[in-house]
């Protein structure tokens, strides 16, 4: 493939055939490729590296193609034929992993002469025999290699469950007071009288912040945490024991151990000693809200010990409104959606030197993704050269992914081929909630990493390819332009054409930091479940949880609900959701190097070049705790994470 040719993907017809045609393809030449290597060893480390990367490319291509089009294409047929194509690339992988004639041929390569690079590529293939049970005997690595091909069935089917799971409840519309106006336009009454609302995101977050009838929140909020119930249970379950047994075999104790060891954090025990510290410095701010949030709550409910669960989301906006000034639904008069994206366009292109060209005649799985070319801007401030190209694909709809991820299409590799990849979310195409204006800036920090680090040598250092636990931090950071009021004042303009006031701004910054420290202890909650359900392997999953929940959460548990059955993150971040507070950490010591008063002026701008170039290009090239320290000037801290907590 040439380095500057997206891919031609097929029309919505021939997409079954186009995604079987590429997974075979690249499945012979990988083979090929190996075969060739496995015959007639090269005794030149880089010559060998080399011939390995190139199969290892073509193994990327046709995983993330299934990936991809597995979790957003609207043909079941073609999302199987995607899931069998992934599966496959793992299936191979997988036995590649533990072939002992290839990891000889890695083992016993001599490092000397190579470059840095090179040389950390070759350590980190031969890690990865050894994590994978190379050196263990015949039996045993038949087995690791039937663990991980049920894995990742049972993965597919988690996930499967989990996007397919759509709830709904129907009302009638008298019951729909206090939702916003273009809400309940989108949202007729059927022939019955009756309004459908769904536990997709663009129904249940307006409902169970705005709607004044609490049986209808409470309905709603029931349905959306009992997703994937009872369904994903013996899946999890299933999932949870052939992670253990894969980890102890290797010689692990368990397999948040197992996972821990290629991370930041280094070792499964730090993972619940995270957990405590961040719970500790939440518990003084998480009990300063709540007696607000319990106080306004009692002007209502007077003989409440606790705010439930359902109740939650609408008097924190009563909170806000009442005493901070703060009215989402004024607030979201300034968001309308075609302007967030180009915003959104606008502001990356200036803090990344990035110029977007929109591809509209490009071909893709729905007509409502739209597709940009990304360019460098040029010297003179004309467009200069393609560095790749990023499909977004934002709205809502049957058989896709429910919730906001970005999906590799091609991995950067200089030379071979350009970076591709796929920001995909459920926002409402009209009028947006801020928190999902936060989203989509946060989503789409990791498609500018996947593209930004698409030009290295080696696949294996491509795109978002850092320690796991440092993943969300670039994306945290940028978080930070969707609340500057000089920024939102470039796009976020309400249907006269005012721009967002920066008072108003300032409110609502006030009014995020409200509960914050009882969101914290949620994100323990669950980074809890994701430890815990590994660790223990509990009997009873909801028990489990429901302790947890008790432990770590200022709501108290909703009854009859079961949220870890449709909490996908126990399938790609397995043991590991820890990693977004932990990036949180990071996230907000990087940026401290920012101007905050001016985050797109001179300094500002000088610093994102900066920091573009020695964090985000990089890509895995080199640890994550490097690359954060080369661009600070020091290794990073908790402070700036406390203040902001504490604040």
């Amino acid at each position: 493939m040439n380095s500057r040719a997206p891919l031609d993907l097929p029309a919505a017809d021939d997409a079954r055939e186009w995604v079987q045609d590429l997974a075979d393809r690249g499945l012979a030449r990988a083979r090929e490729l190996v075969e060739a290597l496995r015959a007639d060893p090269p005794t030149d480390a880089l010559t060998a590296l080399r011939r390995w990367d190139e199969a290892q490319l073509a193994l990327s291509d046709v995983a993330a193609v299934g990936s991809l089009y597995g979790n957003v294409h609207p043909d079941e047929a073609v999302r199987t034929t995607a899931e069998d194509a992934e599966q496959a690339v793992v299936r191979y992988s997988t036995e590649l992993s533990l072939d002992p004639d290839l990891y000889a041929v890695f083992a016993g390569l001599d490092p000397a002469g190579l470059d840095p690079q090179a040389a950390r590529l070759l350590a980190k293939t031969v890690e990865d025999f050894v994590r994978a049970g190379v050196d263990q005997d015949e039996a045993t690595r038949t087995r690791l290699a039937e663990i991980g091909d049920r894995l990742t069935a049972l993965d597919q089917e988690f996930s499967r469950i989990a996007r397919d799971d759509v709830r709904s409840v129907r009302v009638t519309p008298d019951r729909l007071a206090g939702l916003p106006a273009d809400w309940v336009t989108d949202h007729p009454a059927d022939d019955d009288g009756l309004v459908t609302v769904t536990t997709d995101y663009p129904d249940v977050i307006p409902v169970r912040t705005f709607a004044h009838d609490r049986e209808l929140r409470r309905e709603l909020t029931t349905a959306f945490l009992d997703r994937g119930w009872p369904d994903a249970d013996p899946v999890l379950k299933e999932m949870f024991a052939l992670r253990h047994e894969l980890a102890t075999t290797v010689g692990h104790a368990d397999w948040a151990a197992y996972d821990a060891a290629v991370k930041m954090i280094g070792e499964g025990p730090a993972i619940p000693a995270f957990i405590e510290r961040i719970a500790q410095a939440a518990e003084a701010p998480m009990e300063r809200d709540l007696a607000v949030l319990l106080a306004r709550y009692r002007r209502d409910h007077p003989d409440a010990e606790r705010v439930a669960q359902p109740d939650a989301s609408f008097y924190e906006e009563l909170v806000r409104k009442e005493e901070l000034e703060v009215d989402a639904q004024q607030v979201r008069e300034y968001f309308a959606f075609d302007k967030v994206r180009a915003g959104l366009l606008d502001v990356t292109g200036r803090l990344f030197g990035l110029v977007y060209e929109p591809v509209p005649d490009a071909q893709t799985w729905h007509a409502d993704v739209a597709t940009y070319d990304v360019l460098r801007a040029g010297a003179d401030g004309g467009d200069g050269e393609p560095i790749g190209r990023i499909h977004l694909d934002l709205h809502p709809r049957a058989g896709k992914y429910k919730h906001a991820a970005q999906f590799t299409l091609a991995e950067g590799v200089a030379g071979r081929q350009l970076p591709e990849g796929v920001l995909v979310c459920n926002f409402s195409r009209g009028l947006m909630e801020h928190d999902d204006v936060v989203t989509l800036f946060h989503e789409f920090g990791h498609l500018l990493h996947h593209v930004l680090a698409g030009a290295g040598e080696w696949t294996r250092f491509a795109g978002v390819a850092t320690e796991w636990d440092f993943v969300e931090a670039p994306s945290q950071m940028l978080e930070e332009w969707a609340w500057d009021p000089g920024v939102l004042a470039g796009f976020a303009t309400n249907a006269a054409g005012e721009p967002i006031p920066a008072d108003l701004v300032a409110r609502m910054r006030r009014g995020d930091d409200f509960g914050k420290g009882y969101h914290a202890r949620i994100q323990m909650f669950y980074a809890s479940v994701s430890y815990w359900f590994h660790v223990d392997r509990p009997a009873d999953l909801t028990a489990r949880m429901r302790e947890l929940q008790a432990a770590y959460s200022p709501w108290p548990y909703l009854e009859g609900t079961h949220f870890f059955a449709a909490f996908g993150h126990l399938g790609g971040y397995s043991s590991a959701y820890y990693t977004y507070a932990w990036s949180l950490v990071i996230a907000k010591d990087l940026f401290s190097a920012f101007d905050g008063d001016d985050l797109l002026g001179a300094a500002s701008l000088e610093t994102a070049a900066r920091y573009r170039d020695e964090v985000l290009t990089p890509g895995g090239s080199a640890d994550a705790a490097d690359l954060v320290a080369d661009f600070l000037g020091r290794p990073y801290t908790f402070d700036a994470y406390a203040a902001w907590l504490a604040r």
